[in-house]
């Protein structure tokens, strides 16, 4: 069974920097389309960021100049560089694996979530 845990999240002040981290068991984070996502007070939860089987990552153009996704498949971890961070950053950020498996079906797995808040 696939498994996910965050960590990293905080309280940081506008224009400070965190870095979230992911760590994955029972699979590679190589196998999965790894994805960052958030969910702010009173909204939807979007995506942040995704790496591609390829390595190639996608960005949320809120965020594009600002975060830097990454994987360490040896490590089994992805990370997000959060730098210059705005009130409107402040979300529960989750991490999550997807792929289809060998017959067409979905996997999908989430993390619990970790709260990053932006406050002076």
């Amino acid at each position: 069974q696939v498994q996910l845990v965050e960590s990293g999240g905080g309280l940081v002040q506008p224009g400070g920097s965190l870095r979230l981290s992911c760590a994955i068991s029972g699979g590679s984070v190589s196998r999965f389309v790894m994805g960052w996502y958030r969910r702010g007070p009173g909204k939807v939860r979007e995506l942040v960021a995704r790496i591609h089987f390829d390595g190639d990552i996608d960005y949320a153009d809120s965020v594009k100049g600002r975060f830097t996704a990454s994987r360490d498949i040896p490590k089994k971890t992805v990370g997000l560089q959060m730098n210059n961070l705005k009130p409107d950053d402040t979300a529960v950020y989750y991490c999550n694996a997807n792929r289809l498996d060998t017959r067409g079906r979905e996997e999908d797995y989430w993390g619990q979530g970790t709260q990053v808040t932006v406050a002076s």
